[in-house]
């Protein structure tokens, strides 16, 4: 008998800044509210998290600054790009969140956005920003790695 080796998971967009810019504390999956001609576009593949993060109104959790383009073939109920999305959370998770978030320097930044049979989710990862030495200690040991395996090929 076959194995699945499907698991149903079908990666749209990633954040490849965010783990760059970022220390990632915790990660949650929650879902989106979508319009029809948002998941469309979605399903195209044009969307952009790369700018985007999560805030907290009324105990709910919106997605903000996320950019979905205009679905052409959509009629008049096409619409804006960068409206706030609303997350579809458990309350406990929600209350996990805003807890996180009230620390000091912490933020709710989105690392991908997939597909989950069907559905469209995203998951946000709890993260405090780097310094500027983080950053150049990355790039420094990213660096090193590349030229140990550079002379590592060269010497066999």
């Amino acid at each position: 008998m076959k194995k699945k080796t499907n698991t149903g998971l079908k990666i749209i967009s990633l954040n490849r800044k965010a783990s760059f810019n970022y220390f990632l504390i915790d990660l949650f999956e929650a879902g989106i509210v979508l319009r029809g001609s948002e998941i469309k576009s979605i399903r195209l593949g044009k969307i952009n998290i790369a700018d985007s993060y999560a805030i907290e109104k009324n105990r709910e959790i919106f997605l903000i600054n996320c950019h979905i383009p205009i679905y052409k073939n959509a009629s008049s109920e096409n619409h804006d790009p960068y409206s706030e999305r609303k997350l579809l959370l458990n309350k406990k998770e929600i209350n996990k969140l805003i807890g996180k978030v009230n620390e000091d320097g912490f933020s709710l930044i989105p690392t991908k956005m997939y597909f989950r049979k069907g559905k469209a989710k995203i998951e946000i990862a709890v993260a405090k920003g780097k310094k500027k030495y983080d950053k150049r200690n990355v790039k420094k040991t990213r660096d090193w790695n590349r030229e140990k395996a550079k002379y590592f090929r060269k010497s066999s």
